[in-house]
């Protein structure tokens, strides 16, 4: 049996009884809802990384949700009571595709899982750029300009092509201080 509708229940693959569904969560509020709906019973999981952020207009290393606004939450769609979950703190609703909320390939969280540490945070790994690759510097004197990544240079240090008043000038600067354009 695939997933589908049936006397306006979902009803799931033979020998499925939980499955993991997308939480939408109030901007900021991923643990507020986790919390909550822990209280309420209810098993979630909120993949959370180390990354890069400008505090005050310097990089700094913070941990945060890995998909912010969004949070994981284990369901029986046959016994479990969803009546509660959209009127929790934190909480918007689930992810719905049409009517009914869409089941999150149980796959997709063990491999987030596997990839936690010991500490439950995931370290995502550090932008990788190529040579030739533009990129926009974000930090220091030179924040706002515009150039190309050319190589890796000195420990934390990169190599990047700037035009200077029509002159282009090879600048290095501390890795973190750059980032890609998209």
């Amino acid at each position: 049996m695939d997933a589908g509708i049936k006397s306006g229940s979902l009803r799931m693959k033979q020998g499925d009884t939980k499955n993991w569904y997308l939480v939408y969560c109030k901007p900021r509020q991923e643990s507020i809802a986790k919390r909550n709906l822990e209280r309420q019973g209810f098993e979630t999981y909120l993949p959370v990384a180390r990354q890069r952020r400008r505090r005050l207009g310097r990089p700094k290393m913070v941990v945060g949700p890995m998909f912010p606004r969004y949070l994981f939450i284990r369901l029986d769609a046959q016994h479990d009571d969803w009546g509660p979950i959209r009127s929790t703190l934190g909480v918007t609703t689930l992810v719905r595709f049409g009517q009914f909320p869409t089941p999150v390939p149980g796959d997709l969280i063990s491999n987030l899982r596997q990839r936690d540490d010991e500490e439950g945070i995931q370290q995502l790994p550090d932008y990788t750029y190529r040579p030739g690759e533009p990129l926009r510097i974000a930090d220091g004197v030179m924040a706002g300009f515009e150039g190309i990544y050319l190589a890796p240079s000195a420990k934390d240090r990169v190599l990047v092509l700037l035009e200077i008043l029509g002159q282009q000038a090879r600048v290095e600067l501390a890795r973190d201080t750059i980032e890609p354009i998209c």
